[in-house]
Protein backbone atom coordinates (compact mmCIF):
# COMPACT_ATOMS: atom_id res chain seq x y z
CA UNK A 1 0.00 0.00 0.00
CA UNK A 2 1.23 3.24 -1.14
CA UNK A 3 1.19 5.83 1.61
CA UNK A 4 -1.77 8.67 0.29
CA UNK A 5 0.68 11.54 0.59
CA UNK A 6 3.10 10.01 -1.59
CA UNK A 7 0.93 9.54 -4.64
CA UNK A 8 2.89 12.36 -6.31
CA UNK A 9 6.65 11.11 -7.40
CA UNK A 10 7.96 14.67 -7.51
CA UNK A 11 6.79 15.43 -4.04
CA UNK A 12 8.42 12.48 -2.64
CA UNK A 13 11.44 13.44 -4.08
CA UNK A 14 10.80 17.37 -2.72
CA UNK A 15 10.34 15.64 0.71
CA UNK A 16 13.45 13.85 0.95
CA UNK A 17 15.88 16.57 -0.88
CA UNK A 18 19.09 17.03 0.49
CA UNK A 19 19.34 18.61 4.03
CA UNK A 20 22.97 19.64 2.60
CA UNK A 21 22.15 21.03 -0.67
CA UNK A 22 25.00 21.33 -3.04
CA UNK A 23 26.93 24.79 -3.50
CA UNK A 24 27.23 26.68 -6.73
CA UNK A 25 30.92 27.74 -7.55
CA UNK A 26 30.49 31.43 -6.27
CA UNK A 27 28.88 29.86 -2.76
CA UNK A 28 31.62 27.70 -2.93
CA UNK A 29 34.48 29.76 -3.32
CA UNK A 30 33.07 32.49 -0.73
CA UNK A 31 32.91 29.73 1.71
CA UNK A 32 36.52 28.31 0.97
CA UNK A 33 37.99 32.03 1.89
CA UNK A 34 36.76 32.05 5.32
CA UNK A 35 39.42 29.43 6.01
CA UNK A 36 42.38 30.71 7.86
CA UNK A 37 44.54 27.51 6.64
CA UNK A 38 45.89 27.01 10.02
CA UNK A 39 49.47 25.61 9.73
CA UNK A 40 48.47 23.01 12.29
CA UNK A 41 45.13 22.06 10.80
CA UNK A 42 43.28 20.44 13.75
CA UNK A 43 40.56 19.49 11.10
CA UNK A 44 43.13 17.27 9.59
CA UNK A 45 43.74 15.10 12.60
CA UNK A 46 40.31 14.94 13.30
CA UNK A 47 39.23 13.13 9.87
CA UNK A 48 40.01 9.56 9.88
CA UNK A 49 41.44 9.36 6.39
CA UNK A 50 43.27 11.76 7.32
CA UNK A 51 42.76 14.48 3.88
CA UNK A 52 44.28 17.37 3.97
CA UNK A 53 41.35 19.82 4.07
CA UNK A 54 43.38 23.03 3.96
CA UNK A 55 44.88 22.18 1.12
CA UNK A 56 42.07 21.78 -0.78
CA UNK A 57 40.20 24.27 0.49
CA UNK A 58 42.59 26.43 -1.07
CA UNK A 59 42.19 24.93 -4.28
CA UNK A 60 38.54 25.75 -4.01
CA UNK A 61 38.90 29.16 -3.20
CA UNK A 62 41.85 29.30 -6.27
CA UNK A 63 38.84 28.17 -8.65
CA UNK A 64 41.17 24.12 -8.49
CA UNK A 65 38.13 22.21 -8.19
CA UNK A 66 39.96 19.34 -10.04
CA UNK A 67 42.99 19.69 -8.00
CA UNK A 68 40.50 19.79 -4.87
CA UNK A 69 38.84 16.53 -5.61
CA UNK A 70 42.25 15.27 -6.39
CA UNK A 71 43.53 15.67 -3.24
CA UNK A 72 40.45 14.50 -1.65
CA UNK A 73 40.47 11.31 -3.16
CA UNK A 74 44.04 10.59 -2.77
CA UNK A 75 43.35 10.34 0.78
CA UNK A 76 39.24 9.14 0.49
CA UNK A 77 38.06 7.60 -2.80
CA UNK A 78 34.24 7.90 -1.57
CA UNK A 79 35.05 11.34 -0.33
CA UNK A 80 31.65 12.31 -2.13
CA UNK A 81 29.43 10.08 0.14
CA UNK A 82 31.76 11.47 3.53
CA UNK A 83 31.32 14.45 2.36
CA UNK A 84 27.42 14.20 2.28
CA UNK A 85 27.10 12.05 5.41
CA UNK A 86 29.46 12.19 7.49
CA UNK A 87 29.11 14.16 11.38
CA UNK A 88 31.13 16.58 10.40
CA UNK A 89 30.08 18.95 13.19
CA UNK A 90 32.05 16.28 15.42
CA UNK A 91 34.94 15.63 12.94
CA UNK A 92 36.33 18.05 10.74
CA UNK A 93 34.19 20.97 11.56
CA UNK A 94 33.96 20.06 15.01
CA UNK A 95 37.82 20.82 15.28
CA UNK A 96 37.69 23.66 13.43
CA UNK A 97 39.50 27.00 15.21
CA UNK A 98 36.67 29.40 14.21
CA UNK A 99 34.49 27.40 17.64
CA UNK A 100 37.54 29.00 19.66
CA UNK A 101 36.77 32.39 17.50
CA UNK A 102 32.64 31.81 18.66
CA UNK A 103 32.23 31.96 14.93
CA UNK A 104 30.61 29.28 12.55
CA UNK A 105 32.90 26.77 11.40
CA UNK A 106 33.83 26.19 7.98
CA UNK A 107 31.64 24.15 6.00
CA UNK A 108 34.13 21.25 5.24
CA UNK A 109 31.60 18.64 3.83
CA UNK A 110 29.88 20.94 1.83
CA UNK A 111 32.80 22.21 0.23
CA UNK A 112 34.04 18.77 0.29
CA UNK A 113 30.83 17.32 -1.63
CA UNK A 114 31.36 20.42 -3.95
CA UNK A 115 34.55 19.39 -5.40
CA UNK A 116 34.34 15.53 -5.40
CA UNK A 117 30.68 15.93 -7.32
CA UNK A 118 32.58 17.92 -10.08
CA UNK A 119 34.54 15.07 -10.87
CA UNK A 120 32.05 12.62 -10.52
CA UNK A 121 29.57 14.28 -13.04
CA UNK A 122 32.32 14.76 -15.18
CA UNK A 123 34.02 11.65 -15.37
CA UNK A 124 37.70 13.06 -14.00
CA UNK A 125 39.92 10.20 -13.74
CA UNK A 126 42.96 10.27 -11.32
CA UNK A 127 44.08 7.02 -10.71
CA UNK A 128 45.10 4.02 -12.49
CA UNK A 129 44.96 -0.06 -12.52
CA UNK A 130 48.86 -0.65 -11.25
CA UNK A 131 50.96 -2.73 -13.19
CA UNK A 132 49.70 -6.39 -13.11
CA UNK A 133 51.60 -8.47 -10.26
CA UNK A 134 49.51 -11.38 -10.95
CA UNK A 135 48.24 -11.51 -7.57
CA UNK A 136 43.98 -11.85 -7.19
CA UNK A 137 42.35 -10.68 -3.92
CA UNK A 138 38.50 -10.97 -3.20
CA UNK A 139 36.48 -8.84 -1.28
CA UNK A 140 33.26 -10.06 0.70
CA UNK A 141 31.29 -6.86 0.82
CA UNK A 142 30.63 -4.07 -1.82
CA UNK A 143 30.33 -1.14 0.52
CA UNK A 144 32.23 1.39 1.84
CA UNK A 145 35.19 -0.36 3.95
CA UNK A 146 34.89 -2.88 0.88
CA UNK A 147 34.87 -0.32 -2.18
CA UNK A 148 37.88 1.54 -0.53
CA UNK A 149 40.08 -1.53 -0.73
CA UNK A 150 39.14 -2.74 -4.00
CA UNK A 151 40.08 0.48 -5.54
CA UNK A 152 43.70 0.83 -3.42
CA UNK A 153 44.08 -2.86 -4.71
CA UNK A 154 43.51 -2.31 -8.34
CA UNK A 155 45.86 1.24 -8.25
CA UNK A 156 48.75 -1.33 -6.51
CA UNK A 157 48.38 -3.60 -9.49
CA UNK A 158 46.16 -6.82 -8.01
CA UNK A 159 43.54 -8.19 -9.68
CA UNK A 160 40.15 -7.86 -7.52
CA UNK A 161 36.38 -9.44 -7.29
CA UNK A 162 33.84 -7.77 -5.18
CA UNK A 163 31.04 -10.17 -4.16
CA UNK A 164 28.08 -8.05 -3.00
CA UNK A 165 25.05 -10.00 -1.28
CA UNK A 166 22.54 -7.20 -2.45
CA UNK A 167 21.08 -6.15 -5.81
CA UNK A 168 23.39 -3.24 -5.93
CA UNK A 169 26.83 -2.50 -4.48
CA UNK A 170 27.65 0.98 -2.07
CA UNK A 171 26.43 -1.05 1.19
CA UNK A 172 25.47 1.68 3.99
CA UNK A 173 25.82 4.51 1.44
CA UNK A 174 22.69 2.53 -1.11
CA UNK A 175 20.50 0.73 1.62
CA UNK A 176 21.32 2.28 5.15
CA UNK A 177 22.01 6.29 5.03
CA UNK A 178 18.73 8.30 5.06
CA UNK A 179 18.29 9.63 1.42
CA UNK A 180 17.82 13.18 2.56
CA UNK A 181 21.44 12.68 3.00
CA UNK A 182 22.38 10.66 0.06
CA UNK A 183 20.15 9.44 -2.62
CA UNK A 184 20.18 6.38 -4.55
CA UNK A 185 21.28 8.20 -7.74
CA UNK A 186 23.99 9.45 -5.69
CA UNK A 187 25.45 6.21 -4.46
CA UNK A 188 24.82 4.45 -7.75
CA UNK A 189 27.20 7.73 -9.42
CA UNK A 190 29.41 6.66 -6.63
CA UNK A 191 30.15 3.65 -7.55
CA UNK A 192 30.69 3.70 -11.06
CA UNK A 193 33.39 6.04 -10.72
CA UNK A 194 35.09 4.28 -7.96
CA UNK A 195 34.55 0.61 -10.21
CA UNK A 196 35.74 2.31 -13.63
CA UNK A 197 39.25 2.05 -12.49
CA UNK A 198 38.83 -1.62 -13.60
CA UNK A 199 37.60 -4.31 -10.88
CA UNK A 200 35.10 -6.54 -11.08
CA UNK A 201 31.71 -6.30 -8.73
CA UNK A 202 29.37 -9.34 -8.54
CA UNK A 203 25.99 -7.90 -7.08
CA UNK A 204 23.35 -10.57 -5.88
CA UNK A 205 25.89 -12.97 -4.96
CA UNK A 206 26.23 -13.97 -1.41
CA UNK A 207 29.77 -15.62 0.10
CA UNK A 208 28.20 -18.96 1.87
CA UNK A 209 30.46 -21.08 4.40
CA UNK A 210 28.59 -24.27 3.54
CA UNK A 211 27.02 -26.02 0.18
CA UNK A 212 28.42 -25.73 -3.07
CA UNK A 213 29.12 -22.17 -5.50
CA UNK A 214 25.89 -21.67 -7.52
CA UNK A 215 25.14 -18.50 -9.77
CA UNK A 216 24.01 -16.41 -6.74
CA UNK A 217 26.52 -17.71 -4.29
CA UNK A 218 29.73 -18.79 -4.00
CA UNK A 219 31.56 -21.15 -1.25
CA UNK A 220 34.28 -19.57 1.04
CA UNK A 221 36.34 -22.53 0.48
CA UNK A 222 36.15 -22.04 -3.57
CA UNK A 223 37.49 -18.45 -2.98
CA UNK A 224 40.44 -19.73 -0.97
CA UNK A 225 41.36 -21.85 -3.18
CA UNK A 226 41.04 -18.96 -6.25
CA UNK A 227 42.47 -16.04 -4.70
CA UNK A 228 45.86 -15.19 -2.95
CA UNK A 229 44.22 -13.29 -0.23
CA UNK A 230 40.55 -11.96 1.09
CA UNK A 231 39.18 -8.99 2.66
CA UNK A 232 36.37 -9.39 4.57
CA UNK A 233 34.17 -6.04 4.60
CA UNK A 234 30.65 -7.66 5.74
CA UNK A 235 29.66 -4.72 7.91
CA UNK A 236 26.85 -5.71 10.92
CA UNK A 237 23.46 -7.81 10.70
CA UNK A 238 20.15 -7.61 11.32
CA UNK A 239 18.30 -5.32 14.21
CA UNK A 240 18.64 -7.07 17.27
CA UNK A 241 15.82 -8.29 19.49
CA UNK A 242 14.74 -6.32 22.17
CA UNK A 243 12.90 -10.14 23.66
CA UNK A 244 9.87 -8.15 24.35
CA UNK A 245 6.13 -10.09 23.90
CA UNK A 246 4.85 -9.32 20.83
CA UNK A 247 7.31 -8.80 18.46
CA UNK A 248 6.25 -10.79 15.78
CA UNK A 249 3.47 -8.88 15.29
CA UNK A 250 2.42 -7.03 11.97
CA UNK A 251 3.66 -3.78 11.87
CA UNK A 252 7.12 -4.07 13.80
CA UNK A 253 9.73 -3.73 11.86
CA UNK A 254 13.75 -3.37 12.71
CA UNK A 255 15.12 -0.53 11.86
CA UNK A 256 18.10 -1.45 9.66
CA UNK A 257 15.48 -3.41 7.89
CA UNK A 258 12.64 -0.46 7.33
CA UNK A 259 15.61 1.76 6.31
CA UNK A 260 16.49 -0.80 3.76
CA UNK A 261 13.02 -1.07 2.56
CA UNK A 262 12.65 2.67 1.68
CA UNK A 263 16.16 3.16 0.41
CA UNK A 264 15.06 0.09 -2.12
CA UNK A 265 11.87 0.69 -3.15
CA UNK A 266 12.90 5.14 -3.31
CA UNK A 267 10.68 5.85 -0.27
CA UNK A 268 7.63 4.58 -2.11
CA UNK A 269 5.98 2.76 1.34
CA UNK A 270 2.88 2.99 3.64
CA UNK A 271 4.63 4.49 7.07
CA UNK A 272 1.66 3.65 9.16
CA UNK A 273 -0.20 6.68 10.58
CA UNK A 274 1.11 6.68 14.33
CA UNK A 275 5.08 5.32 14.73
CA UNK A 276 6.45 4.65 17.58
CA UNK A 277 10.55 3.85 17.75
CA UNK A 278 12.55 2.12 20.30
CA UNK A 279 16.42 3.47 20.70
CA UNK A 280 18.16 6.76 20.94
CA UNK A 281 21.02 6.15 18.69
CA UNK A 282 21.37 7.61 14.85
CA UNK A 283 19.79 4.94 12.88
CA UNK A 284 16.89 5.01 15.04
CA UNK A 285 16.95 9.36 13.86
CA UNK A 286 17.26 8.33 10.76
CA UNK A 287 14.28 6.00 10.70
CA UNK A 288 12.05 8.96 12.90
CA UNK A 289 12.95 11.64 10.52
CA UNK A 290 11.86 9.45 7.21
CA UNK A 291 8.69 7.88 9.23
CA UNK A 292 7.97 11.88 9.90
CA UNK A 293 8.81 12.69 6.43
CA UNK A 294 6.48 9.87 4.91
CA UNK A 295 3.55 11.71 6.89
CA UNK A 296 3.45 9.88 10.21
CA UNK A 297 2.86 10.93 13.38
CA UNK A 298 6.47 9.64 15.06
CA UNK A 299 7.34 9.47 18.96
CA UNK A 300 10.56 8.26 19.88
CA UNK A 301 11.35 6.41 23.42
CA UNK A 302 14.41 5.92 24.58
CA UNK A 303 15.06 4.36 28.29
CA UNK A 304 17.45 6.74 29.43
CA UNK A 305 17.91 10.53 29.80
CA UNK A 306 17.87 12.67 27.27
CA UNK A 307 21.78 13.52 27.97
CA UNK A 308 22.53 9.97 27.52
CA UNK A 309 21.14 9.54 24.04
CA UNK A 310 23.38 7.63 21.47
CA UNK A 311 22.20 10.41 19.14
CA UNK A 312 24.07 13.48 17.54
CA UNK A 313 23.14 16.33 18.80
CA UNK A 314 22.40 17.77 15.65
CA UNK A 315 20.30 14.52 14.17
CA UNK A 316 18.15 15.14 16.99
CA UNK A 317 17.75 18.41 16.63
CA UNK A 318 16.83 17.93 12.83
CA UNK A 319 14.22 15.19 14.30
CA UNK A 320 12.54 17.75 16.16
CA UNK A 321 12.23 19.93 13.45
CA UNK A 322 10.81 17.39 11.55
CA UNK A 323 7.79 17.12 14.21
CA UNK A 324 9.18 13.98 15.35
CA UNK A 325 8.21 13.67 19.73
CA UNK A 326 10.78 12.39 22.01
CA UNK A 327 9.79 10.56 25.23
CA UNK A 328 12.56 9.50 27.72
CA UNK A 329 13.66 7.39 31.09
CA UNK A 330 10.60 4.63 29.45
CA UNK A 331 11.23 1.09 28.80
CA UNK A 332 9.09 -1.33 26.20
CA UNK A 333 7.18 -4.22 28.12
CA UNK A 334 5.16 -5.56 25.74
CA UNK A 335 4.04 -4.49 21.89
CA UNK A 336 0.47 -4.92 21.93
CA UNK A 337 -2.07 -6.37 19.34
CA UNK A 338 -3.77 -9.53 18.30
CA UNK A 339 -2.50 -10.35 14.61
CA UNK A 340 -0.90 -6.93 14.22
CA UNK A 341 0.45 -3.71 15.86
CA UNK A 342 -2.14 -2.15 18.24
CA UNK A 343 0.25 0.01 20.77
CA UNK A 344 3.37 -0.38 22.71
CA UNK A 345 3.46 -0.69 26.56
CA UNK A 346 5.93 1.14 28.48
CA UNK A 347 7.48 1.37 32.19
CA UNK A 348 8.94 4.66 33.49
CA UNK A 349 12.13 4.59 34.68
CA UNK A 350 14.64 6.15 37.08
CA UNK A 351 18.78 5.97 37.03
CA UNK A 352 20.32 5.34 40.02
CA UNK A 353 24.30 6.23 39.81
CA UNK A 354 26.22 4.11 42.65
CA UNK A 355 29.01 4.96 44.95
CA UNK A 356 31.26 2.31 44.02
CA UNK A 357 30.49 2.96 39.82
CA UNK A 358 30.94 6.65 39.02
CA UNK A 359 32.59 6.40 35.59
CA UNK A 360 29.81 4.06 33.51
CA UNK A 361 25.86 4.98 32.97
CA UNK A 362 23.85 4.93 35.49
CA UNK A 363 21.52 1.91 36.58
CA UNK A 364 17.92 2.08 35.19
CA UNK A 365 15.63 0.96 37.59
CA UNK A 366 11.94 0.06 36.46
CA UNK A 367 9.36 1.97 38.51
CA UNK A 368 6.39 -0.43 39.86
CA UNK A 369 2.83 0.81 38.78
CA UNK A 370 4.10 3.44 36.32
CA UNK A 371 2.98 1.34 33.47
CA UNK A 372 1.11 2.98 29.77
CA UNK A 373 0.51 2.46 26.28
CA UNK A 374 1.05 4.51 23.51
CA UNK A 375 -1.44 3.35 20.50
CA UNK A 376 0.16 2.96 17.24
CA UNK A 377 0.23 1.27 14.36
CA UNK A 378 3.85 0.54 13.36
CA UNK A 379 6.59 -0.09 15.67
CA UNK A 380 10.69 0.64 14.78
CA UNK A 381 13.20 -1.14 16.72
CA UNK A 382 16.14 0.85 16.57
CA UNK A 383 18.65 -1.03 19.28
CA UNK A 384 21.59 -1.88 17.17
CA UNK A 385 22.75 -4.89 15.00
CA UNK A 386 23.65 -8.00 15.55
CA UNK A 387 27.08 -9.47 14.77
CA UNK A 388 27.79 -11.50 11.82
CA UNK A 389 28.74 -14.12 13.99
CA UNK A 390 27.70 -17.55 12.16
CA UNK A 391 29.30 -16.25 9.19
CA UNK A 392 32.34 -15.29 10.92
CA UNK A 393 32.63 -18.50 12.78
CA UNK A 394 32.62 -20.62 9.11
CA UNK A 395 35.95 -19.40 8.67
CA UNK A 396 39.01 -21.06 10.13
CA UNK A 397 40.98 -19.78 13.17
CA UNK A 398 39.34 -15.79 12.67
CA UNK A 399 39.57 -15.00 16.39
CA UNK A 400 36.63 -13.10 17.23
CA UNK A 401 36.10 -10.64 20.38
CA UNK A 402 32.46 -9.74 21.44
CA UNK A 403 31.68 -10.66 17.81
CA UNK A 404 34.34 -8.37 16.61
CA UNK A 405 37.16 -9.97 14.04
CA UNK A 406 40.28 -8.99 15.97
CA UNK A 407 43.28 -7.60 13.28
CA UNK A 408 46.69 -6.37 13.57
CA UNK A 409 48.45 -3.36 12.65
CA UNK A 410 48.05 -4.17 8.63
CA UNK A 411 44.13 -5.31 9.18
CA UNK A 412 45.14 -8.91 9.03
CA UNK A 413 43.36 -11.55 11.07
CA UNK A 414 44.53 -14.06 13.11
CA UNK A 415 44.20 -16.58 9.62
CA UNK A 416 47.10 -14.85 7.46
CA UNK A 417 44.64 -15.07 4.09
CA UNK A 418 42.17 -12.87 5.90
CA UNK A 419 42.10 -9.19 6.09
CA UNK A 420 39.22 -6.61 7.85
CA UNK A 421 37.86 -3.88 8.17
CA UNK A 422 34.95 -1.43 8.56
CA UNK A 423 32.08 -2.81 11.33
CA UNK A 424 33.05 -6.27 11.28
CA UNK A 425 35.91 -5.11 13.27
CA UNK A 426 34.83 -1.74 15.61
CA UNK A 427 31.28 -2.65 16.23
CA UNK A 428 29.40 0.05 13.71
CA UNK A 429 30.92 3.37 13.27
CA UNK A 430 30.65 5.95 10.38
CA UNK A 431 31.63 5.50 6.54
CA UNK A 432 34.96 7.30 6.70
CA UNK A 433 35.82 4.90 9.57
CA UNK A 434 35.27 2.12 6.38
CA UNK A 435 36.72 3.81 4.16
CA UNK A 436 40.03 4.59 5.85
CA UNK A 437 40.04 1.01 6.97
CA UNK A 438 39.58 -0.27 3.27
CA UNK A 439 42.28 1.86 2.34
CA UNK A 440 44.52 0.81 4.57
CA UNK A 441 43.91 -2.90 4.22
CA UNK A 442 44.62 -2.85 1.07
CA UNK A 443 47.71 -1.63 2.13
CA UNK A 444 48.29 -4.53 4.22
CA UNK A 445 47.35 -6.78 1.82
CA UNK A 446 49.95 -5.45 -0.44
CA UNK A 447 52.73 -5.50 1.91
CA UNK A 448 51.44 -9.23 2.67
CA UNK A 449 51.16 -10.11 -1.15
CA UNK A 450 54.28 -8.54 -2.21
CA UNK A 451 57.08 -9.88 0.99
CA UNK A 452 60.00 -10.74 -0.75
CA UNK A 453 59.71 -9.46 -3.73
Amino acid sequence: MVHPSLTNKETTEDKFSKIKPLYNPNEAVIEASRCLFCHDAPCITACPTSIDIPMFIRQIMTKNTKGAAKTIFTQNILGKSCGDVCPTSVLCEGACVYHHLNEKPIEIGRLQAYATNDAIENNIKFFEKGETTNKKVAVIGGGPAGLACAHELTVLGHAVTVFDANEKAGGLNTYGVAPYKFSNKDSEKEVKYISNIGFEIKTSTKVITEGKSTDNKVLLSDLEKNYDAIFIGTGLGKTKSTGITGENLKGVYGATEFIYDLRKKEQRIDPGKSVVIIGGGNTGIDAAVESALLGAEVTMVYRRSENELNAYDFEVQHAREKGVKFLFLSSPVEIVGKDKVEGIKFIKNTIERTKSNTKSKPEIKPVTGTEFIINCDRVIIATGQEKQVNFLNGIQNLKLEAGKIVINKDFQTSNAKYFAGGDCINGGKEVVNAAADGRDAARGIHKFLMKGK
